[in-house]
């Protein structure tokens, strides 16, 4: 039996994640471990004078963050489905018709000259993006890049002299530590709210690819994605992000991306479009208690390397098959979703020393970091009106990849596949979709993308494109063309 938990927060367009019951089970296992159940040590009243400095402060730090948090509007077009199902003679049917829908989230101004953070569920596929700062001014948004795998995405608008929020170090932050989430949730503006740090480096919660949340029991609700959660002194410490809830509003448990983790997402997004990332070259996966007893571990923590990449760092660094990697840096590897974090976050070519036990012995090595592989978008040609573009236009190719296969979850490891088509394009409406591995066109294999776009550039807007694909291991052939 499922339960829905957990909820991005983008009014109007919220993603429900559903998890296992047995995991919120879990959570009251873990909280029975980390606090002692012996009675409580009798403590000492907070002075009458403490109690108002801290009211003070946060009196103080709300006033400094407020106008920097701003709303984000964004307009997304979605198909209505329920007019797909509509039919014309000669067994077609009619296109979904396109409408508009609303969002709204929060974002954080971090440069004067208009630079805002928020995330990626925020401000993803939107076609308008409107910004309105606390001082209810108004801005048309254009959207920099965005990176979904840390849900982090950069926003501009054209002002200056804008309030800002520093950045804080997300590393020195402590479990009980207090904050402050500042946002707008479920459309009401300017809303603080007040926690503390419920947990630090929460992973597999299931919003992003990469995972290292601050759980804080602030309240925050739909809306509120994209805020700032800051500590006492009004440093930006985490980016409000998602909730667990079984009814989409607060109950305590919310989520926030570590504000080192998105700042060097958004330098990154800034300076080059994209967000360059450390890679291990290994897959692996976490400690399990059997597992622990079968390769001689001393406790219930690292990664288990389950296989190395061909010329990649893990290889290059002597890493095997069946090595649990302990330490990374002199720091305890929790799990693997922990090591491709630190993995990740480390710059190209730096080298690191890492611990791992092999066959129950403590090994060294010297770990050079390589950069992880590009995600490549390869566009046959812009889509337009279909009687006069490339009937292959408004596509998305890219080659397979072992790594792309896991992601797009594809048959096969190799080949052509479609990551992306453009609405409205002439391929979609001939039923082309993505996920689809191109097997031929016009019935000449096709081994990668080149030989794909070396294929493809004769034809003209009238000409036939017929594709040969792998749907989920079904192949079917797929005519495109123009009238």
């Amino acid at each position: 039996m499922l339960i829905a938990l957990a909820q991005r927060f983008r009014k109007g367009t919220s993603v429900k994640i559903n998890w296992l019951v047995g995991w919120v089970m879990v959570w009251g296992l873990v909280g029975g471990l980390t606090v002692p159940v012996s009675a409580p040590a009798a403590t000492k009243p907070l002075p009458k004078a403490s109690s108002q400095d801290l009211q003070h402060q946060v009196k103080s730090t709300a006033n400094k963050v407020i106008p920097a948090v701003v709303s984000i509007a964004s307009t997304v077009m979605v198909r209505d489905q329920a007019f797909g199902d509509e039919a014309l003679p000669f067994g077609l049917f009619k296109e979904p018709p396109t409408r508009r829908q609303y969002g709204q989230g929060s974002g954080v101004i971090v440069a004067p000259d208009g630079y805002i953070i928020t995330n990626n569920h925020v401000v993803a596929d939107a076609v308008d993006v409107e910004v309105v700062l606390a001082d209810r001014r108004q801005y048309k948004g254009r959207v920099i890049a965005t990176d979904p795998k840390t849900d982090v995405a950069v926003v501009k608008i054209q002002a200056t002299k804008l309030p800002t929020v520093s950045w804080g170090d997300s590393s020195q932050l402590d479990v009980g530590d207090f904050v402050l989430a500042i946002g707008n949730p479920l459309g009401l503006s300017r809303t603080v709210t007040f926690g503390i740090v419920s947990a630090v480096g929460r992973a597999d919660v299931g919003v992003a690819d990469f995972e290292d949340f601050i759980q804080t029991d602030a309240p925050i609700n739909p809306g509120n994605s994209g805020g700032a959660l800051v500590n006492v002194h009004g440093e930006l410490v985490g980016i409000n992000t998602a909730i667990a809830s079984p009814t989409g509003g607060s109950v305590g448990v919310g989520f926030a991306i570590p504000s080192n983790m998105a700042r060097a997402a958004m330098q990154s997004l800034i300076k080059t479009g994209r967000v360059v990332r450390g890679f291990l070259g290994a897959y692996t996966q976490d400690v399990s208690p059997p597992l622990g007893k079968i390769f001689h571990l001393p406790d219930v923590k690292g990664a288990i390397v389950t296989d190395v990449q061909s010329k990649g760092s893990a290889e290059r660094a002597g890493l095997k098959r069946g090595d649990v990697v302990v330490r990374f840096d002199g720091g305890d590897v929790m799990d693997s979703g922990h090591l491709r974090n630190l993995v990740a976050q480390s710059s190209i070519g730096s080298k690191h020393r890492v611990d791992l036990i092999r066959e129950g012995k403590v090994y060294q090595a010297e770990l050079v970091i390589q950069e992880a592989p590009r995600e490549r978008t390869k566009k046959i040609q812009t889509a337009s009106t279909a009687s006069t573009v490339h009937p292959l236009a408004g596509v998305v190719f890219d080659d397979v990849t072992p790594p792309l296969a896991r992601q797009m979850d594809l048959p096969v490891n190799s080949g052509v596949v479609v990551t992306d088509i453009e609405e409205g394009s002439l391929a979609e409406a001939s039923g082309l979709q993505p996920g689809d591995v191109v097997l031929e066109l016009n019935r000449q294999y096709v081994p990668n993308f080149s030989t794909l776009q070396r294929l493809a550039d004769p034809l003209k807007p009238t000409d036939l494109a017929l594709l040969l694909v792998n749907r989920q291991s079904n192949v079917m052939y797929i005519p495109i063309q123009g009238e």
